[in-house]
């Protein structure tokens, strides 16, 4: 069979059922089946290039699954994350590109640090990406992460040892790393925010991603409210709290850490123009 012919198929059908990156993702079942790039993917397009039996049935077995609106990241089993490649499927939260804006902020923070190994913390770290980006990309650095969930820890611990340095605790954030009080520079979380009776319009979201690392309570900010303690008690005098919260929730967060005696707080859209982030200094 053409790969021309099944991919235009699943576009079709992918499109039929709203998923707005139909070709993209069509094209990137196909790279993932036959070990190729997405480039590659599309010069065998465009050449008329064939495909076996066997891959063209686990092609339409895949696509059946992402028209069921699964999502890709657990038909790959892959994630791609600033400069990582993160394992994650079901139970593990799919990281997003607009988190990438928020651990920007904190690897400025660790990178302006006048500590000569300055301490990260990640709370609630899910595969990783928040922590190990930090880790990847200021080796300087000392980073720890917490995750509570024990389906999302087993993707996170083979991210974390693909990764290896960076120290990872299985438990609840509102208790850890009492060791570090007072010597961490750089607080950061993505931590669950959906107001409970908001329940995701994408199906990708609300049917597969864990409702631990979704849901933060009747306004969304029980986690963030825990988080601002816990920044209190970590961070050293001038150190950096970060985090990441809805794109309706800047004002509510702000003030939230007004209140609770953080200043220089201060607003970040992410790259779409979109509030996304709150940074504060201890």
């Amino acid at each position: 069979m053409l790969l021309r012919e099944l991919v235009a198929h699943s576009v079709e059908k992918f499109e039929s059922v709203g998923i707005h990156s139909a070709q993209v993702d069509a094209e990137l079942i196909a790279a993932f089946i036959l070990g190729k790039s997405r480039g590659e993917i599309q010069s065998a397009i465009i050449s008329g290039a064939e495909v076996d039996e066997a891959d063209a049935k686990t092609y339409t077995e895949l696509s059946a699954r992402r028209f069921a609106r699964e999502p890709l990241q657990h038909l790959t089993g892959k994630a791609y994350f600033r400069q990582l490649e993160l394992n994650v499927g079901k139970g593990v939260f799919i990281p997003r590109p607009e988190t990438e804006t928020v651990v920007q902020i904190a690897i400025d923070a660790l990178r302006q640090s006048k500590i000569e190994k300055p301490i990260a913390v990640d709370l609630g770290t899910g595969s990783g990406a928040i922590a190990l980006s930090m880790h990847v990309e200021v080796p300087s650095a000392r980073v720890f992460a917490i995750e509570k969930s024990p389906a999302a820890n087993e993707f996170t611990k083979q991210n974390f040892e693909k990764y290896p340095g960076a120290e990872l605790v299985l438990g609840d954030l509102a208790d850890s790393f009492n060791q570090l009080n007072g010597s961490v520079s750089v607080v950061v979380s993505n931590p669950p925010y959906i107001p409970a009776a908001m329940v995701p319009i994408d199906p990708e979201v609300h049917l597969h991603e864990p409702e631990l690392a979704l849901y933060g309570g009747a306004d969304g900010l029980d986690v963030i409210r825990v988080i601002s303690k816990v920044a209190h008690r970590l961070l050293v005098s001038g150190g950096t709290l970060v985090l990441e919260h809805a794109d309706t929730q800047s004002e509510m967060v702000c003030e939230l850490l007004l209140a609770d005696g953080w200043r220089d707080v201060l607003a970040h859209k992410d790259l779409t123009g979109r509030d996304r982030a709150v940074s504060a200094i201890s």
